[in-house]
């Protein structure tokens, strides 16, 4: 009941979030303050310089903090779930699409795979958030009018907490329980008997993730893939304003996929969480609405910036798209 309750609420909240995107994207009629509303929440850095209700644009690397330190969070809960609690099903067999000799019941060996790709799944959120946090102070130069609405901020926040527990919202409380109970030991007795009695080691953390089924490693392929232009046409974007004498100067960018869409890092982003998709099997709706999420969200978001960029160069390329090549 716990893991329906949570579902469902996760689940709700991604359609709840999309919906707005959707409307006014499609711009139905009557609802022209809702497309004003969005409007002003997906600007950011240099279009929001003069909008109200806004925060500096270097909060970014809030998102990225909050986003390490919850990732890793729950990677270290699941994957000490997967080793511990679920050590005796932990089979070989448990991986392969075929009956096995093993007497495990199917609802178990899925549920034991299904934990192992999730430990899989925030291994790859992990090295995103790290890379992005990296770049908010590293490699982006905001200018000191670049601007984030107050709402972004927040819808961030919330975000970063719930796109990695999509990873693993199907058994989410049976991991909060395992970490309550042995975090109740380790206070009460010292050490918690499952823990201590455990012999750790590379086999027993890594084997289980060798075995994962073919679609698993498409999909990493996938999210590295989207996950090395991001890298690229960020770090083009930070080399942009190499003058900090003039922080409101602004240049087209070229390079990478630059040469076909406006926000090509909005495109990588789309292009990982695509990956996580096809990485889970596409069987998990949770899955399903987080990617949605993202792609309305920045969809949304590359719409205004490519307007942006038509509006400030009259020199700007006409043959580039805003986010999807050769689409829109």
């Amino acid at each position: 009941m716990e893991e329906l309750g949570l579902l469902s609420i996760l689940r709700a909240a991604w359609f709840l979030a999309i919906l707005p995107f959707v409307i006014a994207w499609v711009r139905l009629p009557g609802f022209g303050w809702l497309q004003r509303a969005m409007s002003e929440f997906a600007k950011r850095g240099k279009m929001a310089a003069n909008s109200k209700l806004m925060v500096p644009h270097r909060v970014f690397n809030h998102f990225y903090a909050l986003g390490i330190f919850w990732t890793t969070t729950m990677l270290v809960a699941v994957w000490l779930y997967a080793i511990t609690k679920l050590a005796s099903h932990t089979e070989y067999d448990v991986f392969s699409t075929t009956t096995g000799q093993f007497h495990n019941s199917l609802l178990t060996r899925e549920h034991v795979y299904n934990v192992w790709l999730s430990v899989f799944m925030l291994l790859l959120m992990e090295a995103q958030v790290i890379r992005r946090y990296y770049e908010s102070l590293y490699v982006f130069k905001y200018s000191p009018s670049a601007r984030l609405h107050i709402s972004g901020y927040i819808c961030g926040i919330v975000y970063y907490i719930a796109a990695p527990l999509s990873l693993c919202c199907s058994f989410a409380p049976e991991v909060f329980k395992f970490v309550k109970n042995v975090a109740n030991d380790i206070i009460v007795n010292g050490k918690n008997p499952m823990l201590s009695n455990h012999k750790f080691n590379i086999g027993i953390l890594v084997a289980p993730l060798l075995m994962l089924r073919w679609y698993a490693w498409l999909g990493a392929a996938i999210f590295l893939w989207g996950w090395v232009h991001q890298r690229r046409c960020h770090a083009i974007l930070g080399s942009l304003r190499k003058n900090p004498k003039k922080p409101t100067e602004y240049i087209i960018p070229y390079g990478d996929w630059f040469k076909y869409v406006s926000s090509p890092h909005y495109t990588a982003e789309i292009v990982m969480y695509g990956g996580l998709v096809v990485a889970s099997g596409g069987a998990d709706l949770s899955l399903w609405l987080l990617f949605a999420f993202v792609v309305a969200n920045l969809g949304f978001a590359s719409m205004t910036t490519h307007k942006w960029y038509l509006h400030k160069f009259d020199d700007y390329p006409g043959d580039r798209y805003a986010i999807f090549p050769f689409v829109y």
